[in-house]
């Protein structure tokens, strides 16, 4: 178990790979811990630096009381990358995580070269939208979500295929500390990064899946390329989470990428 300890949170997080070697660092979906990565992880060159955490309030990462803002976890991520002295980052971030990604390319383009933002967007849903589901949560759990989310998530056709899988992501789900899912939840209702993204440069692919109900693929692709030069993937049939339900597609598509930017 590897724990940082970055200003007023405990970081948990995974560091595998050579330290010398080109590094990604992966930051998860709301309601999800670092696990979310295993099946890509598992699937990508064995030379590559792969870092993975549990975001603030997720996890074993310590669960302040909120409120949070997106600048925190931004911040949280950058710290990471700090404390590890790591440089010349690939970030992938998915639907949050992509939030997170955006931020640290605005604000840490000193640690970035190249992002991936998979299944998110610049702005997702509106603060209203947000400030039910933090309401739901903080009145009922984590619990009264968890149903809705996994037909989001997942497509149906895996949904029957593989429901070993979706028990076991709502279980993750439903065990996220209520002020992290409420915390990070209500930060992205007050999120808007069209405006920063849009005057990024850097190398930037963006992944959707043709199934999801969070961020579907035309949101997807209307962030991407907000950023002049990015490339863009559908993967059919996947739903939120490619990574999980198709980490094949995935985990090639983010190699050649990586080979392409020259960063394999």
């Amino acid at each position: 178990m590897q724990i940082a300890r970055l200003a007023d949170i405990r970081v948990h997080y995974d560091d595998r790979g050579p330290k010398d070697g080109p590094t990604v660092l992966f930051a998860n979906s709301l309601g999800t811990d670092f696990r979310l990565w295993d099946r890509v992880v598992a699937r990508l060159p064995d030379h590559l630096r792969l870092i993975r955490y549990d975001k603030r309030g997720h996890g074993l990462t310590t669960a302040p009381d909120g409120p949070y803002f997106m600048g925190d976890l931004v911040q949280d991520a950058a710290r990471l990358l700090d404390h590890l002295k790591v440089r010349d980052v690939v970030v992938v971030g998915l639907s949050i995580g992509g939030f997170i990604a955006q931020g640290l390319a605005a604000e840490r383009l000193d640690l970035i070269r190249a992002m991936v933002l998979s299944n998110t967007a610049a702005k997702i849903g509106t603060t209203a939208m947000w400030e039910e589901r933090v309401a739901t949560v903080r009145r009922d759990g984590v619990e009264a979500l968890a149903d809705a989310t996994m037909e989001r998530w997942f497509g149906r056709k895996f949904r029957d295929s593989d429901p070993d899988t979706v028990e076991a992501f709502r279980n993750m789900m439903v065990r996220q500390p209520v002020e992290g899912y409420a915390g990070c939840a209500a930060a992205i209702g007050e999120s808007d990064l069209y405006e920063s993204t849009a005057r990024l440069k850097l190398p930037t692919l963006g992944i959707a899946g043709s199934e999801d109900g969070s961020t579907p693929p035309d949101l997807v692709r209307e962030t991407t390329e907000l950023v002049a030069g990015s490339k863009f993937h559908l993967i059919r049939g996947s739903g939120h989470l490619p990574c999980v339900d198709n980490p094949d597609e995935y985990a090639r598509v983010l190699t050649t990428f990586l080979t392409e930017i020259g960063h394999i």
